[in-house]
């Protein structure tokens, strides 16, 4: 070895030495570094619920749009994903306008907040009791709640309507009536002070959607054929039934996201266990819808309807909605149960008068959004069925009327309804210009 490489060869193993022997004052330094404190550990796990819950909860758009593509007949399919993808644009847009500053800045009790611009505030920094979160986190995650419930008005008057007046709706429903009366009990209002109790939204968000549906559909009128003289039902099938059943597996999915993150805390073994405890009560009463409808559409009509079955899994998710926390296993499985048998009685129903609700989201989001709402005293001792029923009057009331004025209003300036003519040729020609399954559809 030469001279120049032994004295690099001693140099190395000097600057080893003295790195063994300042290894513990490096460790506690990089230790020092990279330990956060309680409340920032808090932050970090808050933040990141509201993000993977609000994720989880935009793919459910994913759900609801193959679900109307397979329950709607092949001539309207892009037109469902047209407007499925629109909304979710539209509901973004007006909820950082006007939508998450009229729900939540300033309510205190009262009935609204303030018409401003939504803007990033975390000069609040990280809080000291470890509830704090990024408040773009919790943007995102409030305004893909909003899209949900846009979609439920979709699925309802699919087939018939313009594209168009149904978005200007959605404009109006994203960016004014879901804010205020969400305001009412997340934002701080006077049903929150009431004592309301609506955990994720059966009202809030799915009976506000399932309201507006049922206004939209009594003033569209049903579909044409749909009902016959003499009170016959025409049955006018889905294009796809695998697409309905991928859209039903992707909204139970998004589900875990939707009540779960509603939790809004991860920073404790408390909140962690709370949130497991959320998912196994949420697909345990989806577990309950599937069944009950399989075994009661047996029951009535001697053969299991693919369809009830998917509504029966929905409707057993809208039911937990409202309390996916308090209650326990069995009654998770009989408050779903009890959704998919609503869902089973209901959907004739709405039949018998006449009320063409295309893909049931009426039943689906309004009535078991209804019953969610009412069997949380059942659980929840912190509230009680006077309130409950305070809460659900008063917000669909509200949705009802204001629904109903702007539907009439659209119907009357610009219209809602298509021709006969391009009802029969089918929306994707007429109001889209591409067909989704042109080969089928030519003929």
């Amino acid at each position: 070895m030469s001279k120049t490489g032994r004295y690099t060869k001693m140099a190395g193993m000097a600057g080893l030495a003295v790195l063994a022997m300042s290894a513990p004052a490096f460790a506690q330094e990089a230790e020092e570094a990279f330990t956060l404190s309680a409340p920032e550990t808090a932050y970090i796990f808050n933040t990141l619920l509201f993000l993977i819950g609000g994720f989880l909860v935009m793919w459910m758009a994913a759900g609801f749009a193959m679900l109307e593509a397979g329950l709607v007949r092949s001539k309207n399919v892009a037109m469902q994903c047209t407007k499925n993808i629109s909304l979710f644009a539209i509901a973004t847009i007006m909820y950082y306008l006007i939508g998450y500053n009229l729900m939540y800045a300033g309510v205190d009790g009262g009935y609204f907040g303030s018409i401003s611009l939504w803007g990033v505030d975390d000069s609040g920094g990280v809080a000291a009791d470890g509830t704090g979160y990024a408040s773009a986190s919790d943007w995102f995650f409030q305004v893909v709640f909003v899209a949900t419930a846009a979609s439920i008005v979709s699925g309802t008057l699919a087939e018939r309507i313009k594209l168009w007046p149904f978005l200007l709706f959605t404009v109006i429903l994203t960016g004014f009536i879901y804010p205020i009366q969400g305001a009412w009990q997340w934002g701080g209002g006077w049903l929150s002070e009431m004592g309301f109790s609506d955990f994720a939204g059966s009202t809030i968000v799915h009976s506000t959607g399932g309201w507006a549906a049922l206004m939209g559909a009594l003033i569209l009128g049903p579909r044409i054929g749909k009902y016959v003289k003499g009170g016959g039902v025409s049955p006018m099938p889905g294009s796809s039934m695998p697409l309905a059943t991928l859209g039903t597996f992707i909204l139970w999915l998004g589900w875990f996201g939707f009540n779960g993150a509603s939790q809004l805390a991860l920073g404790t073994i408390a909140d962690a266990n709370a949130v497991s405890t959320i998912f196994i009560n949420t697909n345990m009463a989806a577990a309950g819808g599937v069944v009950a409808a399989m075994l009661l559409t047996q029951l009535l009509y001697k053969k299991v309807d693919i369809t009830m079955a998917l509504n029966g899994a929905l409707a057993g998710l809208v039911s937990i909605t409202a309390e996916p926390l308090a209650p326990t296993l069995g009654w998770a499985l009989i408050i779903g149960a009890l959704g998919g048998v609503i869902v089973v009685l209901t959907v004739p129903l709405l039949d018998k008068l006449h009320i063409d609700d295309v893909v049931g989201a009426i039943p689906v989001h309004l009535f078991c959004g209804i019953w969610g709402t009412m069997a949380v005293p059942l659980t929840n001792g912190d509230t009680s069925f006077a309130v409950q029923a305070t809460g659900v009057i008063s917000i669909g009331i509200f949705v009802a009327v204001t629904s109903l004025v702007l539907w009439l209003a659209l119907r009357f300036t610009i219209g809602i309804r298509c021709s006969e003519e391009e009802e029969m040729m089918g929306l994707d020609k007429a109001e889209i210009g591409v067909e989704a399954y042109p080969e089928f559809t030519a003929s």
